[in-house]
């Protein structure tokens, strides 16, 4: 785990673990991201890892997978001896959610994912390709061509993980909004993980939009709560 990675550790209790990547976009240190993680810590009694990746355009692909397959592979190692667990989760919002998943696809391939019992997606990005309709509806976006513009194809899964082998990964609450841009990436990767026969829970929450997590809003508890539950239930079930 790097220096600039953050370790939120909850009041005294049982503890179990997550790793968030953060979203592309948000500054190292940000008061909001901290904030959030230390709810989570303490409504679930958990650490919460939450990763400084490097940033395009200075860092393109693939340096933000590598830092959060880095950090991963550190947890798998040490999490017992530095936090007392071994039940680890996932979790990201935005682009934070599409490194998370990149992140259970490179664990799989190294035949270690099983340590997961879960992953909490918040409206990420699964086809940066624009070859499906749901990635032409973003293939004009800046960040695209920031982080993976140098790359001649996109669907490597890698970079675009709705076309990669989906079988073999923990269970997945999806949470979108009714009006997110992003929402049919994330209906086609739900129904992706499902025909790969894995375990997916897509949240559709009405009329918010891209990000509505992060807001003030009684959408925006009720889908953290709702995300909260979801993780005590997969961790409960980890440990029996």
């Amino acid at each position: 785990m790097s220096a600039s990675d953050r370790a939120s550790p909850p009041s005294p209790s049982a503890l179990r673990g997550i790793e968030k990547p953060r979203h592309h976009s948000v500054p190292p240190g940000s008061d909001r991201g901290d904030a959030r993680n230390q709810q989570l810590a303490d409504a679930l009694g958990i650490v919460v890892v939450s990763v400084d990746y490097r940033l395009a355009p200075v860092h393109p692909w693939p340096a933000a997978p590598d830092d959060c397959e880095t950090a991963a592979l550190w947890l798998l190692e040490h999490a017992e001896a530095r936090f007392g667990t071994t039940r680890l989760a996932i979790g990201g919002f935005s682009a934070g959610a599409t490194r998370a998943m990149t992140t259970l696809l490179r664990l799989r391939d190294r035949g270690v994912v099983d340590s997961f019992a879960g992953a909490a997606l918040q409206f990420g990005t699964y086809d940066m390709s624009g070859l499906t309709p749901a990635g032409r509806l973003i293939a004009e976006e800046y960040f695209i061509q920031a982080y993976a513009g140098h790359v001649t194809d996109r669907t490597a899964p890698d970079i675009s993980p709705v076309y990669g082998d989906l079988r073999g990964l923990p269970p997945l609450v999806m949470v979108a909004g009714s009006v997110d841009v992003l929402l049919e990436d994330n209906m086609a990767m739900a129904a992706r993980v499902s025909a790969a026969g894995g375990e997916v829970d897509l949240r559709i929450y009405p009329e918010a939009r891209h990000g509505f997590a992060s807001r003030s809003t009684g959408m925006a508890k009720a889908a953290l709560c709702d995300i909260e539950c979801w993780l005590a239930d997969r961790f409960s079930a980890a440990s029996s």
